[in-house]
């Protein structure tokens, strides 16, 4: 993990959705808070973990970072440059720098499309190469999530839950990303095939220097991957430190409530 200035830095970011009636004149009642003053940086080869009940503004506060969202108020910065300035060519590069991998391999992949031709869409649009390399970048990235070259040519309903989602982290992986955010990536597999999935992703932070934004609700997950952890009730911050201290003497009483509730494994 790095010790030098953060790679992605979220500064008093804000998110207020407008409370609307009527259809042909539309007027503004209120507003929804979805995520309320969250700050946090991430360092390269950091995993930071959001935790929170449904509603709480987690993946509000990925869907900024990944620029899908503006904020309604503060910054979000990548290597010190705020990205929702980022236009043209300088938008394009953001968007090599910081992928996702979602919750659910199966709705996150094109089922008419072979799975080689997914993980090579975003150096085809962006012009990386020609055919040659870009199926050598594709055989390499079968290699490294554990699957074979040959399979590039099947499509993704002839794979399991834990291959399609080691394709979703390929496609992830394919522009070597500095940050990748990772919303419930293991929630939709089996235990023993989150382990597998899990064991992957710390295993590609170390060769490549990956960073993570990593977003469960499962809390032993988080326990086991995550450097940092920032808890979020209603768009705030109530508490965030290392697991070690949070999931063993955590100081809020939201925090304590989580931990109540989970269940053991």
């Amino acid at each position: 993990m790095s010790e030098g200035p953060p790679l992605l830095r979220v500064e008093g970011v804000r998110k207020h959705f407008a409370l609307t009636k009527g259809v042909l004149f539309a007027r503004t009642f209120g507003h929804i808070k979805a995520v309320d003053d969250v700050s946090f940086d991430i360092r390269a080869g950091e995993t930071v973990g959001l935790v929170g009940e449904s509603g709480c503004g987690k993946t509000t506060t990925s869907r900024m970072i990944l620029n899908l969202e503006e904020p309604t108020e503060g910054r979000i910065l990548i290597e010190g440059e705020p990205i929702h300035a980022l236009r043209g060519e300088a938008l394009r590069a953001y968007r090599t720098k910081v992928q996702a991998v979602f919750q659910d391999p199966w709705s996150s992949l094109n089922p008419r499309m072979k799975v080689g031709r997914t993980i090579a869409e975003s150096l085809i649009v962006n012009a990386w190469g020609d055919q040659a390399r870009i199926n050598e970048r594709v055989r390499e990235l079968l290699l490294q999530v554990g699957l074979r070259p040959e399979q590039a040519q099947q499509y993704p309903h002839e794979f399991s839950g834990g291959q399609r989602q080691r394709i979703a982290i390929a496609r992830a992986l394919v522009t070597r990303p500095r940050l990748i955010v990772a919303d419930e990536p293991v929630s939709a597999l089996d235990v023993s095939v989150q382990a597998q999935v899990l064991n992957l992703m710390q295993d590609l932070q170390e060769r490549f220097g990956i960073s993570y934004l990593f977003i469960s609700h499962d809390l032993a997950v988080v326990d086991l991957v995550c450097d940092e952890v920032i808890v979020l009730q209603q768009g705030r911050v109530v508490e965030r430190g290392h697991p070690d201290r949070l999931f063993h003497a955590p100081e809020h009483p939201y925090t304590q409530r989580l931990l109540a509730a989970a269940p053991r494994r």
